[in-house]
């Protein structure tokens, strides 16, 4: 794989992985083949900025975890209106590195 393509890659999506994990995602893709390389162009990684937002506006209704694929927590938070609040406040401060961890074992599945 091309240097500057991982480079290209790692320049355009770093934001959306967890910064810790950038060095193996590297490796991963300099080993990476053709045809897997293109099918990981086409993913669309979760903005961590953009859940954050979602969060503070929906996500005493649990929406933040539904879109995280997180379905039994949504549910949860949504019945209880975010644990009275509660809940819906540690997650504003979790959901970017969830969100970022997210994205990392959606792309993780291609790199195999």
């Amino acid at each position: 794989m091309e240097q500057q393509k991982i480079d290209m890659f790692i320049q355009t999506n770093g934001q959306n992985y967890p910064e810790a994990k950038l060095p193996f995602l590297r490796e991963a893709l300099a080993k990476l083949d053709e045809n897997k390389w293109a099918a990981i162009q086409t993913l669309q990684p979760k903005n961590p900025t953009t859940m954050l937002i979602i969060s503070l506006f929906l996500g005493y209704l649990g929406v933040d975890r539904f879109m995280l694929g997180q379905t039994g927590l949504g549910v949860g938070k949504l019945l209880t209106c975010g644990g009275c609040g509660i809940w819906s406040i540690i997650d504003w401060f979790k959901i970017q590195d969830m969100t970022k961890e997210f994205n990392f074992e959606k792309l993780q599945a291609y790199l195999q």
